[in-house]
C-alpha cells in the first residue's frame, strides 16, 4: 500500500473516532494558547492546564504579563519543566509583543519563531489553532505513530512533518494534526502496545516494526 493510500485510511478512520477535535490545552486567545504551548515543551499538556489558570488571571495580556515580575510568573508554572526558563521567556516575550506588534500576537511563522521561547512547533500550532493556517506541528505522539505507521522513518522532526505534509491533503492538516495526537494518546500508547489488536497500527505497521517492539516491550516487562 502506498504511503497516500494509508494516510487517506487513516483519515477515514480518524474522522470516525474524532468528528469533533477539541485542542487540548487550554485557552481563550492566540496570546493564552502561545503562552500555553510556549510551557508545554518537556511537560504534558495536563500539567499545563493545571498551572495556567492562575497565571492567565494574573496576567491574561500581554501587557499585564510584561507587568509581572519574572518570580511572579515562576511562582504560578514551578511544577512545569524547565519552569526558570520558561518564566524568563514568558515574561521578554509579553514585552516584546507590547513593545514590537501592539500586544499582537503576529500571524507569522517568521516572527513568531524569533520570539523568546518559540520554535517552529510553537509556531506551527499557534499558526494552526488560533489562526487556521495549514501546518503540521510534530509532537512526540505523531513522530511515534508516523514511523509505527510506515508514514515516515521517524529520523528527524523536520523528515516527519514533511513526509506528512506529502501524504495529507493541505486543507486537512490542522484537524489530522490534532487527531493523531488524541489517538496516540486514547489508542496507541507508547510502550506495551499491542499492535495487532490497534485499529490502525494493525494493518498500517510492518510485520518488522510488530516484531520489534513486541520484542523490545517483553525485554522491558522481563527487567521490570
Amino acid at each position: 500500500m502506498k504511503r497516500s493510500e494509508k494516510a487517506a485510511r487513516i483519515q477515514e478512520i480518524l474522522d470516525e473516532l474524532y468528528p469533533t477535535i477539541p485542542v487540548p490545552l487550554d485557552h481563550a486567545d492566540p496570546f493564552t494558547l502561545l503562552i500555553a504551548v510556549l510551557l508545554s515543551a518537556q511537560t504534558t499538556d495536563v500539567k499545563v492546564n493545571e498551572v495556567t489558570p492562575a497565571l492567565f488571571k494574573a496576567g491574561p495580556t500581554p501587557a499585564r504579563m510584561a507587568r509581572l515580575a519574572e518570580e511572579q510568573i515562576l511562582g504560578c508554572i514551578r511544577t512545569v519543566g524547565l519552569a526558570p526558563t520558561k518564566a524568563r521567556n514568558v515574561r521578554k516575550l509579553a514585552q516584546i509583543l507590547v513593545e514590537d506588534f501592539d500586544s499582537q500576537v503576529p500571524a507569522d511563522f517568521e516572527l513568531l519563531e524569533s520570539l523568546p521561547g518559540v520554535g517552529h512547533k510553537t509556531a506551527s500550532v499557534v499558526m494552526a489553532q488560533a489562526f487556521g493556517v495549514p501546518a503540521f506541528p510534530v509532537d512526540t505522539h505523531i513522530q511515534r505513530l508516523a514511523a509505527r505507521w510506515g508514514l515516515s522513518d521517524g529520523s528527524k522532526v523536520e523528515k516527519t512533518e514533511a513526509d506528512l505534509k506529502a501524504v495529507f491533503a493541505r486543507e486537512r492538516w490542522n484537524d489530522a494534526h490534532l487527531q493523531i495526537i488524541w489517538f496516540g494518546r486514547e489508542h496507541c500508547p507508547a510502550r506495551f502496545h499491542d499492535l495487532a489488536a490497534c485499529p490502525i497500527c494493525s494493518w498500517a505497521a510492518s510485520k518488522k516494526r510488530m516484531q520489534e517492539e513486541a520484542a523490545r516491550d517483553g525485554r522491558k516487562r522481563t527487567k521490570a
